[in-house]
């Protein structure tokens, strides 16, 4: 049985959530961390943090899994990094990491406060609902135990429910007909994407990747000469949202219009707290 939800409602509360888990990738902590297991390059650590559920894979998988990265980007670390540490002990400094950030951003008070195994307990029982079927990254981090503390059950809770819309919006991507470097080009095109500074840093692409892709959108009618997205583009980047939602009602719906608006509550208070105290870089999202 499902219960109605307001329209964007699962959008909204993703919203609220994704950037938890996103923090990680922003840490001092992950640096410091992952620097003691013997990693020096930090794209080198935050590919193994985030592939690590799937186990000891190469550049195919994660090219696969990840979309949006650079095949031949991810081959200069993968599967090199399980040389510097193995699947298991990437995952053991992830959750540390994890602890230490959240501590950080967020203050021990809060880590122990009865929102915060409020918000965890919300957002485990959303994740009942998820599925597996074409789902790698979600699966993989399926199958890793629940941590005890709430503030990193919340964590890893908030993590399933990323990589569970994230595995569904490659599918929508898919169908739009949308390559890797045309969908980074038109969500920066938004306004909500990364700035193009950060997708060449992190994805592996050239500024001439950048380029071809964003001739092929204005080829397309969905870029302007201006680079802002035309009505065509602006109302396929919406319809690819729309396309996602669908495809991520489940743990929302199982949840119910009350605990999603709870839970999207608690999460955007945590959220707040964590983005004042210098979570993500200033200049991270934009256009320019």
């Amino acid at each position: 049985m499902t219960t109605a939800l307001p329209p964007r409602a699962g959008r909204r509360c993703h919203n609220a959530l994704n950037p938890i888990h996103s923090t990680l990738y922003f840490s001092p902590d992950l640096d410091r961390e992952f620097g003691a297991l013997g990693f020096t390059d930090p794209n080198a650590m935050r590919l193994a943090a985030r592939s690590s559920a799937l186990g000891a894979v190469g550049a195919g998988t994660v090219a696969a899994t990840f979309y949006n990265y650079s095949h031949d980007f991810l081959a200069q670390h993968l599967p090199a990094v399980w040389e510097t540490a193995s699947p298991a002990e990437v995952l053991d400094a992830r959750l540390r990491t994890a602890d230490a950030t959240l501590r950080r951003l967020l203050g021990d008070e809060a880590v122990a406060s009865a929102e915060m195994a409020e918000a965890a307990e919300l957002a485990l029982r959303a994740t009942e609902a998820c599925t597996r079927h074409a789902r790698p990254l979600y699966s993989a981090n399926a199958d890793l135990p629940v941590p005890e503390q709430p503030h990193l059950a919340y964590w890893y809770a908030a993590t399933l429910l990323r990589e569970h819309r994230g595995d569904g919006h490659l599918a929508a991507l898919l169908s739009a007909g949308l390559d890797p470097v045309e969908a980074l080009a038109s969500h920066t095109a938004t306004g909500k994407g990364m700035a193009p500074r950060w997708v060449l840093g992190t994805r592996g692409w050239r500024r001439a990747d950048w380029e071809a892709a964003t001739e092929r959108l204005r080829e397309r009618g969905l870029l302007g000469a201006d680079g802002e997205l035309t009505e065509s583009g602006a109302a396929l980047r919406a319809e690819l949202e729309e396309h996602t939602d669908r495809l991520d009602t489940a743990p929302y719906e199982h949840l119910g219009a009350a605990g999603v608006e709870r839970l999207t509550e608690l999460g955007r208070g945590f959220l707040f707290a964590a983005a004042a105290a210098g979570a993500f870089p200033a200049d991270l999202v934009g256009k320019g």
